[in-house]
């Protein structure tokens, strides 16, 4: 059955490229369209949208599904966070000396941001996982040490305390929390009510396209995490291209987001956050997230709060894929007020993709539009975007207007690197990591391979082709594309695989680890919710589930780098402390074979009975 699709060019530009085939077998892409000037700085959107738009909501919160959602205009930011900024200027608050914040995305942690930012003092948002469940706090104190803060903002001290206390001796900061009774931080609603300082505006007039906005840290899945820098312009310039890309935007129509991805990540921060900032929208924080006892809470702010464009990340759209086959009123009116769906963080497995699109055209009569892009920290994310209806999951769409990316060859793969407006100037405090981050011609090197739908047209598209150091030979010398063959995985077990590692380096034969989906093997075993996790994997349904997955992948790729023979059902959900996950679940495979080199061999011992095989 042919899918009906929507018409795109309501929404999005026409997508462009232009391909320079250099000598040397380098390709380089760029758009025809130039990038037109962006703002100043973020906070010429904030000053923009309170003269414009002064009791329009611009954030909203709620502590539970049962209660009424907190929101502040933006007037009513403008006035918080020039009040804020008066006080962080009074406590001479700087880019050596920045704001850091470890909480959770809330109101106050936003307006805070934005108020280091407005008068040109770098914020940075550490994720909590950092501080809430780590044990030895080793990444924390080496970015606490790194940035040396001035202030500090936890949501509370209570649940912070022992992080707080593990990096005590490390900074001289101010504490700040959310929680007007803690005796042992500054409130933020008295930062909050702060006396406007007519050093505020002069401050504010100062910040060009070059002050330093934010530090956010890459995942680190070995040693420190690098503190990236992001100016002004990286972050303006990014929100620019997206207007020119999703020409929706440009029109005023209305933009309401209902998100839970984290501020101290590019995806949550400058792709969605400043998206709604930008563009004068409405940000419904989600307290919920992609995660067993949480998603709970994303159904029912979803069920008050109808986006017009849906974000998440694969897991997320596993979950949410679930819940609307089983609420026909939730889904007709998900497909029908949605515009589109965007995802990000990591590819999408090709059987959640026709699932949605089924779910959509048997609710609507055609399939929302799926879109996604492509980028890093490093990039503020965007590099490209896939502004058009592609076929299947996987494109990543083509460079933004003022981005550039040169493709060179990589064994079979072609890696990709990016110039541009929107990639940083480096790290902070680390020039050697920082030169080795960029050719000779200032591309940044992100590591990652990509592949044209389409060569002779390469507006159809690019395709994420793994990490370029993830993939590996097996004995025979044929590549294993680990990005390809992960995706491909978790299809092939679904729903029974939350995430694969894939292994096999040096070896006859790809072989994977697998993080189980514990709550869709429970319910495929019938055994009580009480059940241990081991009883869970061991169940002979299971085995046998897993098998019958291996083989239908088998079947797909005959070919030894297609397909695994064995996997392994891991029982410890992957670690925040050995890098092996980030805030948005995705799984870093190099962490992962380090740290769990013991599992790696038993899944190659021919003795062992804990793998399943074909």
């Amino acid at each position: 059955m042919m899918t009906v699709r929507g018409d795109a060019s309501s929404l999005f530009a026409t997508p462009k490229t232009v391909a320079e085939h250099r000598t040397d077998g380098s390709i380089v892409l760029r758009s025809p369209e130039p990038l037109r000037d962006s703002a100043r700085c973020v906070g010429d959107w904030l000053e923009q949208w309170a003269r414009q738009t002064p009791d329009k909501v611009f954030l909203a919160e709620r502590d539970s599904a049962d209660t009424p959602w907190a929101t502040v205009t933006y007037a009513g930011a403008l006035r918080r966070v020039r009040a804020a900024a008066s006080w962080i200027l009074a406590h001479r608050l700087s880019a050596e000396h920045p704001v850091v914040i470890l909480s959770d995305n809330s109101i106050d942690h936003a307006l805070l941001a934005l108020a280091a930012q407005h008068v040109g003092v770098p914020s940075a948002a550490v994720s909590p996982a950092y501080s809430l469940m780590s044990r030895d706090y080793d990444k924390l104190k080496s970015m606490i040490a790194l940035l040396e803060p001035g202030a500090i903002y936890v949501s509370s001290t209570r649940p912070f305390a022992a992080a707080l206390a593990a990096i005590k001796p490390l900074h001289k900061a101010q504490i700040i929390s959310g929680n007007a009774g803690d005796a042992d931080a500054v409130a933020f609603r008295t930062i909050a009510a702060t006396p406007e300082a007519p050093e505020v505006a002069s401050a504010f007039a100062a910040v060009t396209l070059d002050t330093i906005a934010k530090f956010l840290f890459t995942s680190g899945s070995t040693g420190t995490p690098k503190a990236v820098i992001n100016t002004q312009r990286m972050l303006t310039s990014s929100q620019q291209a997206k207007a020119q890309t999703w020409t929706f935007l440009e029109r005023g129509d209305d933009l309401v987001i209902l998100d839970w991805l984290p501020w101290s990540h590019t995806f949550g921060a400058n792709h969605n956050f400043n998206l709604v900032l930008r563009n004068g929208g409405s940000l419904y924080i989600d307290g919920g997230k992609p995660a067993p006892g949480l998603f709970a809470t994303s159904l029912a702010n979803l069920k008050s709060v109808m986006p017009t464009v849906y974000f998440n990340v694969p897991r997320g759209f596993d979950m949410l894929i679930a819940a609307l086959r089983g609420d026909d009123e939730l889904r007709r009116r998900f497909f029908s007020d949605v515009k589109f769906a965007f995802y990000a963080g990591a590819a999408l497995p090709q059987n959640l993709w026709d699932a949605f699109e089924e779910l959509s055209v048997k609710t609507v009569g055609r399939a929302l539009p799926m879109v996604s892009a492509w980028g890093s920290t490093e990039t503020s994310p965007l590099a490209t975007d896939c502004h058009f209806l592609a076929d299947r999951s996987g494109n990543i769409g083509v460079p933004i207007p003022g981005t550039e990316l040169k493709l060179v060859t990589s064994g079979d793969k072609l890696e990709v690197r990016v110039r541009g407006p929107n990639v940083t100037p480096g790290y902070w405090k680390a020039p050697e990591l920082t030169k080795q981050a960029f050719d000779e011609e200032g591309f940044y090197l992100i590591g990652d391979a990509v592949k044209f739908a389409d060569i002779e047209r390469p507006e159809r598209g690019l395709f994420f082709d793994g990490r370029v150091a993830e993939d590996f030979k097996l004995n025979s010398g044929t590549w294993v594309s680990v990005g390809t063959l992960r995706v491909a995985g978790i299809a092939a077990l679904a729903p029974f695989a939350q995430d694969i590692v894939v292994t096999g380096h040096g070896g006859d034969e790809v072989r994977f680890l697998v993080f189980p989906n514990i709550a869709a093997c429970g319910a495929h075993t019938g055994l009580s919710e009480t059940a241990s996790v081991n009883d869970v994997l061991g169940h002979d349904k299971i085995r046998t589930a897993i098998a019958q997955g291996l083989a239908r992948l088998k079947q797909q790729s005959g070919n030894s780098s297609g397909h695994a023979t064995r996997a392994l059902l891991l029982v410890e959900p992957p670690s925040v402390d050995g890098g092996e996950i980030t805030d948005k679940g995705y799984v870093n495979q190099r962490a992962v074979l380090t740290r769990r080199a013991g599992a790696v061999e038993r899944l190659n011992d021919d003795s062992s009975v804990e793998w399943i095989g074909i």
